[in-house]
Order: C-alpha cells, then sequence, then structure tokens
C-alpha cells in the first residue's frame, strides 16, 4: 500500500504544479474554449488541462519504474510501456482537437490507434467473465479491448460539462476501482497486489487530484479533449487489464460465487455509469429529435441539474454523489455481506433522491453562477 500512496502523491503533485505551465501554454497556442449556446461557463476558458494530467501519469510510472515492487513489475512486463504510449498518443489527438478541433473520424481512429497500441503490448483482453471464462479468438478479444477503450474515452468526454466535474467523476470511480483491484490481488497465491490494474487506479486518483484545484468552480483551466481522452483511455486499461485476469469462477473476501462471477462484469460497467447513462439517453434523445447521435445539445444530465435550479457546485457535488453511490455501492459487495450492501446503497440512494429534488431556491440562470 506505501508504494501505491507514492504513486499517488506523486501523480497529484507533478499534475498540480504542472497545470499553470499547461495553462500558460494554452494561452499562447489559442487553445480556449469560447463561449457557445449549449455551454455553462460565461467567460472563455482556456483548454488543455489533458497535457499536464499526461505528464503526471508519466511522473507515477518514472516513479514505479525506482520502486522495489513496481520496477520489478516493468521490468518483466512490458503493458505498463504499452499503456503510456497509448496515452501519449491520444493526449495528442485530444491536444491537437483542443487547439484546432479534428472532425470526428480522425479523433476516432486516434483512440482506436491508442487501443490498438495498448492491445500489441499485451493490455487487452484475455477472456470475458460471463458465466464462467469465456475465451474468444485473439481478432475478437482485440476488436472488444479497442472497442471498450473508444466507448470509455467518449464516455468521459460527454460528462466533461461542468467545472471539476469529469475529474471528479473520474477521481471517486479510479477509487472504487482500487479498492476493489487491490483487495482481488491480495487474495492471489502469492500475494500480487502490485498488479496493473492497481497502480494505474492509483495514478488516475492522483492526476485528478492534482488537477482539481484549477478545474472546479471557477476553473481557471479546462481538461479539454486531451484530457477527457487521457481519462477515459486509463479507465479502460485499468479495466482490462483487470478483468481478463481474474476467474470469476474463484469467490472474493465475503462474496458469494453468484455475486464473484457477476463483480467483473458489473465493477467496469458501474464505475462510468453515470457517463455510460448520459450516452445513452443522448444518443435516445438526439435520435428521437432527427439529429445525428453525436450532434452537441444542451440535454446533458449536467444541464437539466443546472436547469431544475441548482447551482454550478451544488450541480457537480450532486453527480459526485450519484458516481459515487453507484461506484462505490456495487464494489462493496466485494467487501461486505451482500445484505449489508444492499441496506447501505438503499441508505445513500434515499438522500441522493432528497438533495437531487428541483430547487426552489434559484432560477436556472442564477445557477449558471
Amino acid at each position: 500500500m506505501r508504494e501505491f500512496l507514492m504513486v499517488l502523491l506523486t501523480a497529484a503533485v507533478v499534475t498540480y504544479l504542472a497545470t499553470p505551465l499547461v495553462r500558460r501554454l494554452a494561452l499562447q497556442l489559442g487553445a480556449i474554449t469560447a463561449v457557445r449556446d449549449r455551454d455553462v461557463h460565461t467567460v472563455p476558458i482556456p483548454r488543455l488541462g489533458g497535457v499536464a494530467m499526461l505528464i503526471g501519469f508519466a511522473a507515477a510510472v518514472v516513479l514505479g519504474r525506482m520502486l522495489p515492487y513496481h520496477g520489478q513489475l516493468l521490468e518483466t512486463s512490458p503493458q505498463l510501456y504499452g499503456v503510456l504510449i497509448g496515452a501519449a498518443i491520444i493526449t495528442l489527438i485530444g491536444a491537437l482537437d483542443d487547439v484546432r478541433e479534428l472532425d470526428w473520424l480522425t479523433k476516432l481512429a486516434g483512440q482506436a490507434i491508442a487501443g490498438g497500441v495498448m492491445a500489441f503490448f499485451g493490455v487487452r483482453l484475455l477472456s470475458l467473465p460471463i458465466g464462467g471464462v469465456t475465451y474468444l479468438p485473439e481478432p475478437v478479444m482485440v476488436t472488444l479491448t479497442i472497442l471498450v477503450v473508444v466507448i470509455s474515452t467518449n464516455a468521459v468526454n460527454f460528462i466533461d460539462g461542468l467545472d471539476g466535474l469529469a475529474a471528479g467523476v473520474v477521481l471517486i470511480s479510479a477509487s472504487a476501482f482500487f479498492g476493489w483491484c487491490y483487495l482481488v490481488s491480495s487474495t492471489f497465491d502469492p500475494p500480487n497486489v502490485f498488479s496493473m490494474a492497481t497502480f494505474i487506479s492509483a495514478a488516475i486518483v492522483g492526476v485528478c487530484a492534482g488537477f482539481l484545484p484549477h478545474n472546479f468552480h471557477p476553473a481557471r483551466l479546462f481538461m479539454g479533449d486531451a484530457g477527457a481522452l487521457l481519462l477515459g483511455l486509463l479507465l479502460a486499461a485499468a479495466t482490462i487489464s483487470m478483468t481478463g485476469s481474474v476467474d470469476p469462477s474463484s469467490s472474493v473476501a465475503n462474496t458469494s460465487a453468484l455475486t464473484a462471477i457477476l463483480l467483473p462484469v458489473a465493477i467496469p460497467v458501474a464505475i462510468l455509469a453515470l457517463p455510460f447513462l448520459d450516452i445513452v439517453l443522448a444518443v435516445f434523445r438526439r435520435t428521437r429529435a432527427g439529429q445525428l447521435p453525436w450532434k452537441p445539445d444542451r440535454g446533458h444530465l449536467h444541464h437539466q441539474m443546472l436547469d431544475i435550479g441548482h447551482s454550478h457546485r451544488r450541480a457537480v457535488v450532486l453527480l459526485y454523489l450519484w458516481s459515487g453511490l453507484i461506484a462505490a455501492g456495487t464494489v462493496s459487495f466485494a467487501f461486505l455481506p451482500a445484505w449489508l450492501s444492499a441496506v447501505g446503497i438503499v441508505a445513500v440512494l434515499g438522500v441522493a433522491i432528497l438533495l437531487t429534488r428541483p430547487s426552489r431556491t434559484q432560477t436556472p440562470d442564477q445557477a449558471l453562477r
């Protein structure tokens, strides 16, 4: 655990210190988000924060190379280097989009290439934990790996609409996933708590924690596509490396056999439940209106929170609560008896519903401030 804390703190400190420098670079390059009809911010804000996040993640990898246990992991496996290369590729694509606004096909190709690079280095689904261990031909698993990367990157990009929202949701999700990875990998014989998934999860928590002070409302810098795509890829890398390595037929901690089978599938979905829900609702909403599914609009979940009267910060915190409820609630089944997890989820759910009710004290215009 000590090494994971060192990785987390290194990623956080380096990201925090690099962000002001990246903000200055964004201003020089003209990477500035203008105010559009669908936007919430009222003044132009520089973007490119993902570059600072990449620097923080790279620093965590460099530190890991020097640590006793993580150093051994990096020596025996090239997978983490594949993740770093994929992260650099997707951050470059996102940064180019932040500066020059690339077309959707170019961005999609960049996401697929980044996912393909990770798969080439061994970060790919090896099995599907559905009703037992299911093995498919390698080309199919590589394709599924790339698909997971594309879906994850776009899911994070979808919720990047309020100051601090995407970074906070990913931080919460990665924290929950870290807890599960640490628990599962420590049950192996011999113990192997220094798995790549746990390392990546700790680094994600660190880069988000380091970036949030600059990004929480009122934001001084947006993460931009560079940041959203990077976080999505790192989450995908963590879930792919863990989900494809767990034998669901063995129980974990206090879980039943059925729960152990379902968790490897449920947890990767749960940690991105909020972005996934936003994507599904957006596609349905736009298709029903006769629009292209990827055409931007002002109907996302965070927009609706503002429209019912919540302030900017309150809307973000409430979405944090919902994200934490789903992610931590699902992971709790790996730590606690099922009945106790269910009781806790119902209790927090009641509080979340109560707090999310339409606010009567503010108008939508006041909520933007």
